[in-house]
């Protein structure tokens, strides 16, 4: 890939105050991209105390509750009068909320729907426009082992992953002549702040420290053992951008230390 590929591409990465989506968007920024960060409620100076600094010209962050529609509409026009159409969209924004169906809150259930899934409708909705005019676009989104299989006790996390899955493929087809690809790509567990909370619960509910919890919770999904790492979903992120992949379109990449391969 050349050198300058992303140099002046627009990325945005929702979600991308920390975690999963930080590393990606920051990876991107390692690139000479302009990236646009995202959340519902962080700052632009607490984001760039954690960047390089030679890095940080080329961010902007703009905050929008992907759970509303009208705030998504916002955040696409604040980026295109200050940098222009989106040319990369990473879909990375998610919630969760763990309980049997029959106790889960009818609120919570909307609430992952419409950030886990809905938000990725209505970000590609406004990003396809631009990347058709261009005939030029890399909608990426960041699906999860449960797009794939189910767990226990997270109905509205696993309808939402395997919803936004048949997106990803639907976007792909409907754009399969054109310059505009759509890939997703499902990790499996990645030690981010949402899993954290999970081992935590975990160690509580089974009277574990903390470390024997992270063993028992990668060992019940992930042959390997290993927590999937923010460089490696980042990596994969950047090569499904680049130009290698141009004919990569519809497909789901898992990268879950094994725990699909059965």
């Amino acid at each position: 890939m050349r050198d300058t590929y992303y140099k002046d591409k627009v990325v945005l990465v929702t979600g991308s105050s920390s975690g999963l989506g930080f590393g990606i968007a920051e990876k991107f920024l390692t690139k000479g991209a302009k990236v646009v960060f995202n959340s519902a409620n962080s700052s632009k100076k607490e984001l760039q105390e954690l960047i390089d600094p030679s890095l940080r010209n080329n961010m902007t962050y703009f905050p929008a509750d992907m759970s509303v529609p009208k705030e998504i509409e916002s955040l696409f026009e604040k980026i295109k009068s200050s940098l222009g159409t989106v040319d990369i969209l990473i879909n990375n924004a998610g919630i969760q909320h763990l309980s049997p169906i029959e106790h889960f809150s009818v609120e919570k259930w909307d609430n992952i729907i419409a950030v886990n899934l809905s938000a990725s409708f209505h970000t590609t909705r406004l990003a396809l426009p631009g990347m058709k005019e261009k005939n030029y676009g890399r909608i990426i989104n960041i699906c999860s082992a449960h797009a794939l299989v189910g767990s226990a006790n997270k109905s509205a996390y696993v309808a939402a992953k395997h919803g936004l899955l048949g997106l990803t493929k639907v976007v792909a087809l409907e754009n399969a002549q054109t310059g505009v690809t759509c890939n997703a790509i499902s990790p499996g567990w990645v030690l981010t702040e949402l899993v954290k909370k999970q081992v935590e619960e975990l160690a509580k509910t089974e009277k574990l420290d903390f470390e024997s919890a992270k063993k028992k919770l990668l060992l019940e999904k992930q042959p390997s053992g290993k927590f999937v790492t923010i460089e490696q979903v980042s990596s994969l992120c950047l090569f499904l951008s680049g130009e290698e992949a141009q004919e990569i379109r519809g497909s789901s990449f898992s990268i879950d230390g094994g725990w699909t391969a059965t």
